[in-house]
């Protein structure tokens, strides 16, 4: 009888070549890199010196020429430096959804369903008795045939009414979603990186509305001491700069957005780690980064209570846990009748797919 032969595991064995190795290494670091080639290269070289990446075969020169031609890197000949491009800008979008939303399906997140009536477009496990209304394309027959089988017998076959089962069918709403990302110099203060982590879910979650919601619109604010938006592809080159956090002039520009929006379903993502700590009031910046200042929490609060009236709902992901942050969320979240979710920087990315996956998707009966 022949039993199970373990043998030492070997990552060139998995059918990727050497250049497909280096290349999963080398997008990572251009994430982290902000898209800088020449800093990723170099953290690529001190990699390779400790853990041996290359070899005689295939040298890091090799891989350098090989990205070159397969149109991952330009040469910027006015600049003098190599650049990505929109290959490498996309690859890394891709990624960055294989690498959360995959994370997502093998933790096997439920959706939270919303019940509403119409007729869907994606087929669902459960089913209800036939009602009056029902379409015919929605009975499923096998199931109703079934049913007049165990009810009647097969000798004397007839299907009646109250044998029929309906399919039950989800559709998914098109959806206008703003996300906001909080680029203040305290996203990398502490020794803790989290400006990163809100890229890799920007990235993943507009490839995921590009790719298979296509209908669906996605804009990207970034705020300051100011706010303005930001396209999809100067995502991987997002920094944090010296800015404090004007939270309201990122909410205001997001509302506008969204009011251009013909989507009946819109939405704003927040990602932010720290306080309100700014205003534009005309010229000038009104700032205070002690505390929390009742002059730019009211603002924020404000602009809640508005949204909530325009029927758009926030979605605030806060990364961070002093108490009285939270209870600033909190009210922030209550005004709005919104959502709040307290997230630690390896959950980011998993709370965010699985609640706009749960608004997307509505049961219908």
């Amino acid at each position: 009888m022949i039993g199970h032969r373990f043998i030492q595991f070997d990552p060139n064995e998995q059918g990727k070549s050497k250049f497909e190795q280096l290349l999963d290494l080398f997008m990572q670091l251009l994430t982290y890199t902000s898209g800088d080639v020449a800093e990723a290269m170099q953290w690529m070289n001190q990699l390779d010196k400790q853990y041996q990446l290359t070899d005689d075969e295939y040298g890091m020169g090799d891989f350098i020429d090989e990205l070159k031609e397969k149109g991952y890197l330009t040469e910027n000949n006015e600049k003098g430096t190599i650049e990505i491009t929109a290959k490498s800008e996309q690859t890394i979008r891709k990624r960055s959804l294989e690498e959360i939303f995959g994370k997502l399906k093998k933790t096997k997140q439920g959706d939270h369903s919303t019940t509403k009536p119409g007729q869907g477009d994606e087929i669902s496990p459960d089913y209800r008795p036939f009602q009056f209304g029902d379409m015919l394309e929605q009975i499923d027959f096998t199931e109703s045939i079934r049913n007049a089988q165990i009810n009647h017998g097969i000798e004397s076959f007839n299907m009646q009414e109250d044998d029929l089962q309906i399919r039950e069918t989800d559709f998914k709403a098109q959806t206008s979603t703003v996300l906001m990302i909080d680029i203040s110099h305290s996203m990398i203060l502490y020794g803790e990186d989290r400006i990163t982590p809100a890229k890799k879910v920007a990235m993943a979650l507009s490839e995921l509305i590009q790719t298979k919601y296509p209908k669906d619109t996605l804009d990207i604010v970034v705020f300051g001491n100011d706010a303005w938006p930001i396209e999809v592809k100067d995502l991987p080159y997002l920094q944090v700069g010296p800015y404090h956090t004007n939270t309201v002039a990122g909410l205001e520009l997001a509302m506008d957005i969204l009011r251009r929006r013909k989507n009946a379903n819109k939405q704003i993502f927040m990602i932010t780690d720290g306080k309100p700590t700014c205003l534009k009031i005309g010229k000038r910046y009104y700032k205070n980064s002690f505390g929390l200042d009742r002059k730019v929490v009211n603002r924020c609060i404000n602009l809640a209570a508005q949204c909530k009236k325009l029927k758009i709902p926030i979605t605030t992901f806060m990364i961070a846990s002093d108490p009285y942050l939270q209870r600033f969320v909190t009210e922030f979240t209550e005004t709005n009748n919104g959502k709040a979710f307290f997230a630690s920087l390896d959950k980011l990315g998993a709370f965010i797919f699985k609640d706009f996956e749960s608004g997307k998707r509505k049961t219908v009966y």
